[in-house]
């Protein structure tokens, strides 16, 4: 992608959900804002994560307006506790990587049936209860540091017939994820 000089960059940090609704929000901000994507499988709770940001902020040399950003559907090895506890840890990165910029949290998207296991053979499971939990735990981290939520996770709720798999959705569901 070729950014267009004087529009605003947005970055959309997150995993596999993110990466496939990337494409539709990149199509619909066309001429509006300079899309870029950040995709990895490290979740909140992982060490990781702060380091592969702050290692993309400084590869990339960008000043980001808005930072529309989730990690949820990875890391099912760490507690729900872990992965609430690197949620600062995580915003501090994107505040530090992108000073200035408007952050927004979405929330994570549910299984269409689960448990899934992610990640291989003898992974711990994926499940809407997890899902939820973590949601929960997100959104009052999220309230303490004055960040809104994109309830993504809400919306596709009554789009679960969209789904292809119990994980990913179709390219519609992710056309109705960008739309948000």
């Amino acid at each position: 992608v070729k950014p267009v000089p004087g529009l605003p960059n947005v970055l959309l940090e997150g995993d596999s959900i993110t990466r496939g609704y990337y494409p539709a929000v990149e199509k619909d901000l066309h001429g509006v804002a300079n899309v870029y994507l950040f995709a990895t499988s490290a979740c909140s709770g992982d060490p990781r994560l702060p380091g592969q940001l702050r290692d993309y902020f400084s590869m990339m040399g960008v000043h980001f307006a808005v930072v529309h950003f989730n990690n949820g559907m990875h890391g099912w090895g760490y507690t729900e506790a872990q992965y609430a506890a690197g949620l600062p840890k995580m915003i501090a990165a994107l505040k530090a990587g992108a000073p200035g910029a408007k952050l927004i949290w979405a929330t994570t998207t549910p299984l269409q049936h689960g448990p899934a296991t992610l990640g291989g053979p003898g992974a711990p499971q994926a499940t809407n209860a997890r899902i939820n939990a973590r949601n929960r735990l997100a959104a009052e981290v999220m309230r303490r540091a004055g960040i809104p939520t994109d309830t993504v996770h809400a919306l596709m709720l009554k789009h679960q017939d969209l789904h292809s798999g119990d994980v990913h959705y179709t390219n519609a569901g992710y056309a109705v994820a960008a739309e948000q």
